[in-house]
């Protein structure tokens, strides 16, 4: 299948355009669930705290 560029940009260059869109949204995908697993990973120590304390 052949398909010609829609924009009128340079094969390459579209083709780096989508390659760095990719990038971000897999980078901010990450970076999201880095921040869960901190919260969570937070979370759970004070859960721990605050169970063992009521002992």
């Amino acid at each position: 299948m052949t398909q010609k560029p829609s924009s009128g940009k340079s094969t390459p260059q579209a083709r780096e355009d989508r390659l760095k869109a990719a990038l971000k949204a897999n980078m901010a995908k990450r970076k999201a669930q880095a921040r869960a697993r901190s919260a969570g990973a937070t979370d759970e120590v004070k859960n721990n705290k605050n169970s063992s304390e009521g002992s």
